[in-house]
């Protein structure tokens, strides 16, 4: 008789106004494999997750647990079950440490003092054998996106949970991390430990899980070998039709100098140190340059210096040939539009509806207020509908729909239409496929490309060393807050470009005549470069 399913859901229905987010779906994860959960944005992944952790109750189906029916209320009933999860969206306690994140609700006392020792010893003890570098004193407003990512999964492990839910835990991580990760999940199915995996990355898929169930529209498609199946035919299960994995598009044909910094230099909130240290380059119209380096070396800060949102310590900066040095965020809008990295601290109100989410930095234009200053509301609405429709956000309710009961890639998307229509001379894309799907990806470059097209100028942030070599036409690397190195994406390679941002290709040069010996020992170097870094 073969063993019962460490995990089983079987026929699960869960509605919401206006959308069945699961149509009757039946998952089944064996004991101690990979499995992941693959589909478009808002095709249900998330919310499936979120009731086997307790978050939604289903109105039909049932869970199992090695084969025995289980209640989950809530999420204490799934960590007494031995089911954690990385949430997608961050469920930490913003004005707490890292530390007392991750021990929240799982506090040893004595006498009613926390033991924060003991708990300092284990959460390090872990960091250490996963390779999830924290710092346990820093405050979560303060660190990374990155960072935060390593404390969900800390906080999932340090309960010592069986059943590992991760929800597009490489979204926010750079690649190095990403291959770490990738390592930390077979070390774990090692262990015994059973995960569910969901992602839109089919690389990440290929390189980790066992099999994978597809999921599109809310309704189950299938079960697969990930062995046996190629990254075309899951894309097509996933989306219903053939994607093009290739960027397409023509030589850039740069004109004037759009976005002009010059020896700018922004503090840092986590050190004494500055955060980006003399820093000066040009974006001009026609072009797309791309900032690329590992997170955490000064692209936040960077951006927030170029939109307003910190001030610069030195340097200036001019856009469309006006000094914006001190300008204001409004100022500034008149010619740059903004992808930000953080989609809820910085993109949406979440408690908004999405229509007026659509209109969050022109709501006092003529075309949305009237002159004795009252919204415009159908206006507001149609334009809404118009962007929806244009860049295929999908929402239970349409432009009504609470921005935060929406799917994060769909947040992600009427980020992107809002800021894509603004008229603008400068884009600025932070991490603009962050959580995508394939097909949504495919859409969001040739909108950059069309963007440089059109003479806009583009600025670039991305994590992501695949967009890095195939959408901009310049490439900037940043290391420990400086700019290390300006690359050609036809010219250069995978590892070029991972030596720059490893910090070890200043004075080092790979090129046609290198030997593979030498090519390893550079290689081996920038890898050095990175354990430091």
């Amino acid at each position: 008789m073969d063993a019962p399913y460490a995990i089983e859901m079987v026929n699960i229905t869960k509605r919401f106004p206006g959308i069945i987010a699961n149509d009757n779906i039946t998952l089944q994860l064996k004991r101690g494999e990979i499995h992941a959960l693959l589909g478009e944005n808002g095709a249900g992944k998330s919310t499936l997750m979120s009731v086997l952790f307790g978050l939604y109750q289903a109105e039909e189906g049932v869970i199992k647990k090695d084969g025995k029916e289980v209640k989950i209320n809530n999420p204490n009933d799934a960590n007494d079950l031995g089911i954690g999860m990385v949430h997608q969206h961050f469920k930490l306690v913003q004005c707490f440490t890292v530390l007392q994140n991750i021990i929240l609700g799982v506090e040893t006392t004595k006498g009613g003092v926390l033991q924060m020792e003991e708990a300092r010893k284990k959460v390090m003890s872990l960091s250490e054998k996963y390779g999830l570098q924290v710092d346990p004193d820093a405050k979560i407003e303060d660190i990374t996106v990155g960072m935060q990512q390593r404390t969900e999964i800390l906080k999932m492990l340090y309960r010592d949970n069986e059943i590992l839910i991760f929800d597009e835990p490489t979204a926010v991580l750079t690649p190095q991390e990403i291959d770490e990760l990738m390592e930390i999940m077979k070390n774990l199915r090692a262990e015994g430990k059973s995960i569910l995996f969901i992602t839109h990355k089919l690389n990440e898929i290929k390189a980790v899980a066992d099999r994978v169930t597809v999921l599109r529209r809310g309704k189950y498609i299938g079960t697969v070998d990930v062995a046996t199946t190629s990254k075309e035919e899951m894309s097509r299960m996933m989306v219903g039709r053939d994607v093009n994995m290739v960027v397409e598009k023509e030589p850039a044909h740069p004109g004037e100098t759009i976005l002009k910094v010059e020896n700018m230099t922004v503090a840092s909130k986590l050190h004494s140190n500055n955060a980006v240290k003399n820093v000066s380059f040009e974006v001009h119209e026609g072009e797309i340059v791309c900032i690329a380096g590992i997170d955490g070396n000064g692209q936040t800060e960077l951006v927030y210096g170029l939109t307003g949102m910190e001030p610069l310590v030195d340097g200036k900066i001019t856009l469309c040939g006006e000094d914006i040095t001190k300008a204001s965020i409004r100022q500034r809008s008149k010619y740059l539009s903004h992808i930000p990295e953080d989609r809820h601290k910085h993109g949406l109100v979440l408690d908004y509806p999405l229509e007026y989410n659509m209109v969050l930095q022109r709501y006092y234009q003529p075309e949305f207020t009237s002159k004795a200053g009252f919204l415009k509301r159908p206006a507001i609405r149609a334009y809404s509908e118009r962007l929806e429709k244009e860049h295929d956000v999908r929402s239970g309710q349409g432009p009504i729909t609470i921005a935060r009961a929406m799917s994060g890639g769909n947040q992600q998307k009427a980020i992107i239409a809002r800021e894509i229509d603004k008229d603008h001379k400068l884009l600025v894309a932070v991490q603009p496929t962050r959580g995508l799907d394939v097909g949504a990806i495919e859409g969001v470059h040739r909108n950059l490309i069309k963007e440089r097209d059109n003479g806009r100028a583009v600025l670039l942030i991305s994590l992501e060393l695949e967009e890095v070599m195939n959408v901009p036409d310049r490439i900037l690397v940043m290391y420990e807050g400086e700019i290390v190195g300006e690359l050609d994406p036809k010219k250069t390679t995978v590892e070029e470009l991972g030596l720059y941002m490893a910090g070890a290709k200043r004075n080092v040069g790979i090129d046609a005549n290198t030997s593979e010996i030498e090519k390893t020992e550079v290689i081996d170097t920038a890898a050095e470069g990175k354990e430091e870094a």
